[in-house]
């Protein structure tokens, strides 16, 4: 259907168009989008009214029709999925001409069009709207441009599928201030299932579950944090900014207290979640790319890290008091790079073609997984060095054993997870996540128990890419590969666990301004120190200087190590533990949790912000490999991707006549959707 509700022409007639010369031309091929809101009049002519539908879409007003669009704006410009459901805060004149019509969905984006082209031709038709219209659409035009309603629909986001709900609803609860009839069904339900929950384990724990109790504070903190994640994520910044203010508040107020035996249960959900971290840092390597650019990824990968951990050991030696052994622990945690905070934001440029023709996205992403691996094993090995009470022959060992140890597990756990499951299996998915999960628990408990922690998270992370790597041979593509998929979302109920008790670790009442100071001068020293490496020895590996800077400036971000890793220490410290030993492991908390508030959103705003002015853009459409699409991108970024470049379709013919006759009307949608831009 057309905008004003006449049936539009067949796709017969679309793709047959009489030409002058008899002959008859194919214009387009593919998969219609929506009717352009610039069409042909009933009687066929190139030079329809604009207000008068009944044509086919104007080849002018897209040159190829497979241009690439932003993945938060593909329903608005595309026939899968519904059409956005119309406000009855508005006036319903402005959307259909039938009563009958008033229980449909209609698209609130060819409502904006139609109304920027009817100013548009009344500017330039030199004549005024009505009154009567004007008036009419007063009220419509206020509502529209209220920041209120705006904001309610940039939260609201589309639906994958046209949603049922009841007559009364939009009466009540009118679209876009209130939430769906969906939207508030799944909440009910997870709330409800959640209340069920909660009573079979009061029955079968008791106090410990019941209000007031550690494990319902904790399951209060998750929830909060969840909530507190999504309000920052309508900033665009990453959600773990948000639950990690949530758990400092919960600490500081009051609203939590999960120290004493609770703290073992704090413990292991720290090291399922470091397990999570860790697997998926494995997953996002992509093999092809990273066997072509091997060299690249592990000399960008270690030079600087090594670099920043051992300027960090320094600082914090000299400025924060803490012995050599206790500030390269630190070191190793805070060279850490987040993959939480740069993967999303690496997303959204590479989406956008922002340097994808060199592969600096693969890179970033790639080098972050290495970077998390080696900080979590050098910890793993100082760790215990330093809480170990065996031999020197032993502390010796601690490095060779655990390297060696750990390929040797990803080598064998990764090759068996290719025979077992065998890849025909109807259960294959879920049996793949289970063992690679199972497998990898046991490498984290099984070397800490062994007493060589560092092997079990160099093995979590290497096994996890020799998996993906027989998979992709398999025929799993990286960006489809289901069993990543389910591990995000195992991190999307950890995360706000992680981050939430991280957060609740931090008494700002206790807080040295010393180590406060002193703490974030050592955290961006190390940062620009290593962003300075980064662009040096970056050499020959075909990037230029602002590319250079910006890869560094992609790797300041801190979070998800310095989460799991950051109270550990403290964790290992023993009741006959001196005074001296608990303030250190104080220290190194504090230095964590500054170091996630600090880079994290800093990190967040210069990647989205610098990488249009620092990369290259594309000129060609390009097929997004190595990245899984169900990356929640920011919602604030709806653009069209390269709309402002003319690129040939080759499945449309270059015929002149043709040409002349569809570019004939191409100065109209083009100033149509400049305007609306």
């Amino acid at each position: 259907m057309t905008a004003n509700g006449e049936p539009a022409a067949s796709e017969e007639q679309v793709q047959h168009a009489p030409m002058p010369n008899g002959r008859s031309a194919v214009i387009e091929t593919q998969p219609k989008r929506r009717v352009s809101i610039i069409a042909d009049g009933p009687s066929g002519g190139a030079t329809g009214n604009l207000n008068v539908g009944g044509g086919y879409d104007n080849p002018a007003f897209e040159q190829n029709p497979r241009r690439k669009i932003s993945q938060t704006s593909t329903h608005s410009h595309s026939e899968i999925g519904p059409a956005r459901r119309r406000s009855i805060l508005k006036d319903t004149s402005c959307y259909i001409d039938n009563e009958s019509d008033r229980g449909s969905t209609h698209s609130f984006e060819n409502y904006r069009h139609n109304t920027t082209l009817e100013a548009i031709n009344g500017k330039y038709s030199g004549h005024q709207q009505p009154n009567a219209s004007s008036h009419d659409s007063a009220g419509t035009n206020y509502v529209e441009q209220s920041w209120v309603y705006n904001l309610c629909l940039k939260c609201r986001g589309d639906e994958p599928s046209e949603a049922w709900e009841p007559s009364f609803w939009q009466k009540i609860f009118p679209y876009p201030l209130c939430p769906t009839f969906r939207t508030f069904s799944r909440l009910l339900t997870l709330i409800t299932i959640g209340v069920l929950i909660w009573i079979v384990a009061y029955v079968i724990i008791g106090h410990a579950a019941a209000p007031g109790g550690q494990l319902f504070s904790l399951v209060v903190l998750t929830v909060a944090a969840n909530f507190g994640g999504y309000l920052m994520s309508l900033t665009t910044l990453p959600r773990l900014i948000g639950m990690l203010m949530v758990g400092i508040l919960f600490q500081n107020v009051g609203w939590v207290d999960l120290d004493g035996d609770f703290a073992k249960v704090t413990a292991h959900l720290r090291k399922f979640a470091l397990t999570i971290i860790l697997t998926r840092a494995g997953l996002e390597m992509e093999p092809e790319a990273f066997k072509k650019v091997y060299k690249t990824i592990l000399k960008l990968g270690i030079v600087p890290w090594i670099v920043e951990a051992s300027a960090m050991a320094i600082m914090s030696h000299f400025l924060l008091s803490l012995p050599w052994i206790w500030s390269f622990l630190l070191g190793a945690i805070i060279a850490a790079i987040s993959p939480a905070v740069v993967v999303p934001c690496l997303f959204r440029l590479r989406s956008k073609g922002y340097g994808v023709t060199k592969g600096i996205p693969t890179l970033v992403v790639a080098v972050a997984g290495v970077d998390d691996a080696l900080s979590v094993a050098i910890f793993g090995i100082i760790s215990t060095i330093m809480f170990s009470d065996k031999g020197l022959a032993f502390q010796i060992a601690q490095a060779p054993v655990c390297i060696l140890g750990g390929l040797a597990f990803g080598v064998v756990w990764g090759s068996l997870a290719r025979i077992f499951p065998e890849k025909g299996d109807a259960y294959v998915v879920p049996l793949r996540t289970l063992m690679l999960f199972t497998g990898n628990l046991v490498a984290i408990y099984g070397s800490e128990e062994l007493g060589f922690e560092g092997a079990g998270p160099l093995g979590v992370v290497f096994s996890s890419f020799i998996s993906n790597l027989f998979w992709c041979k398999d025929g799993w593509e990286v960006d489809e590969n289901p069993v990543s998929t389910a591990f995000e979302i195992f991190w999307m109920i950890f995360e706000p666990i992680l981050f939430g008790l991280t957060g609740s670790t931090i008494k700002i009442n206790e807080l040295d301004s010393h180590t406060v100071s002193f703490g974030v001068a050592s955290i961006f020293a190390g940062v620009i120190i290593r962003i300075l490496i980064t662009a040096g020895i970056a050499f020959g590996d075909r990037l230029n200087t602002k590319e250079k800077f910006f890869v560094g400036l992609a790797w300041m971000s801190k979070a998800t190590v310095q989460a799991a890793l950051g109270p550990v220490a403290a964790k290992h410290l023993g009741d006959d533990a001196s005074e001296d030993e608990r303030k250190w492991a104080q220290t190194v908390q504090t230095v964590c949790v500054l170091s996630i508030v600090c880079t994290a959103p800093l990190g967040a705003i210069l990647i989205s912000l610098a990488g249009p002015r620092m990369l290259t853009k594309t000129k060609q459409p390009q097929i997004l490999t190595g990245w899984r699409r169900s990356h929640r991108p920011s919602i604030r970024d709806i653009s069209i991707i390269d709309e402002e470049e003319e690129r040939e379709d080759p499945e449309v013919p270059a015929d002149k006549e043709t040409l002349d006759n569809t570019q004939s009307n191409a100065h109209l949608p083009a100033l149509a959707f400049s305007a609306n831009k």
